[in-house]
């Protein structure tokens, strides 16, 4: 098979893991910077290239799209769907799961475990949004945020309304949560592909971190997961539209609470966590379902 991964970097480890994958299952295989892609929207013939090279033949793609390059990113993703390419996640999975707040609320709409959250578009409901959560401690995020930045833990009432007018005062996007605090500073990602839950790992914050993400220092090891667990990070996925996302949950005392659905996870920290060949997994989906395009997920909303 002809497979493109659009990524722009290949050395990045889930870039390479999923090239490397690809090349040992006997593929040829591409890393394509979508950011330098343009295309020919036409009804008749839609084109996409890279400089002068048409991109054409190819049967399967990999998104591996940057948040800050959504809108460009799954522009490319949508032009080779207009070409019968099939697409490891959709364009509009990938938007849906982007915008965090749209997702929590077709989550809420299902019925899936998530901590109390509050938004507002109006500076004076502050206090409403805490009120909402339960008062302080509160987690405070923001909407365009990735990889634990834009998130902050207010201890007080007081402070959670200091970081909220700060954050408006920079006309940012934000939204509240209640502070899960029996997680202790831990969650766990669970990666799903094709409907199942392929690898888990539990990810620690370190020392004094509320947040558990390993770029912010935090260690990662391999956790068994509850079927209840299992169940809710397939459900995220399948809810999202995303045959390939990291589901990341908290363990609450009412349960798992779901987090964020991620459509292009990260693979070093699971892979080397649970010494699982979470890419050749990958790579498996794309054998099974490339060519017949009949097992496209479907989200709704």
């Amino acid at each position: 098979m002809k497979i493109a991964i659009l990524s722009r970097n290949k050395r990045l480890y889930s870039t390479n893991s999923l090239y490397e994958a690809a090349l040992r299952r006997g593929h040829e295989v591409k890393v394509i910077d979508y950011l330098r892609c343009y295309m020919n929207i036409a009804s008749h013939r839609p084109t996409i290239y890279l400089g002068e090279e048409e991109l054409s033949g190819y049967d399967a793609i990999i998104p591996r799209i940057g948040a800050s390059n959504t809108t460009f990113g799954t522009a490319v993703v949508r032009q080779f769907e207009m070409m019968n390419v099939f697409s490891v996640n959709e364009s509009v999975a990938i938007s849906r799961s982007r915008d965090k707040l749209r997702s929590l609320q077709l989550l809420a709409r299902r019925g899936v475990g998530l901590p109390v959250t509050a938004f507002a578009n109006d500076t004076k409901a502050t206090s409403e949004l805490i009120k909402i959560c339960g008062g302080a401690p509160v987690v405070i995020k923001l909407l365009e945020g990735t990889q634990g930045v834009g998130v902050v833990l207010a201890e007080t009432n007081k402070a959670a309304e200091s970081v909220i007018e700060a954050f408006r005062g920079l006309d940012a996007d934000i939204m509240v949560q209640e502070f899960i605090k029996e997680a202790g500073g831990a969650d766990i990602r669970c990666l799903v592909v094709g409907g199942k839950v392929v690898a888990a790992m539990k990810r620690q914050g370190k020392e004094g971190e509320f947040r558990s993400n390993l770029h912010r220092g935090g260690s990662a090891q391999v956790v068994r997961i509850t079927p209840e667990e299992r169940s809710t990070a397939v459900r995220a996925a399948k809810i999202m539209g995303l045959n390939v996302a990291g589901v990341d949950l908290l363990r609450s005392n009412h349960g798992p609470v779901i987090m964020e659905v991620n459509s292009s996870p990260g693979l070093e920290g699971i892979e080397k966590a649970t010494g699982k060949d979470v890419a050749g997994t990958i790579i498996s989906f794309i054998e099974k379902n490339a060519k017949s395009s009949s097992t496209r997920t479907k989200g709704k909303g």
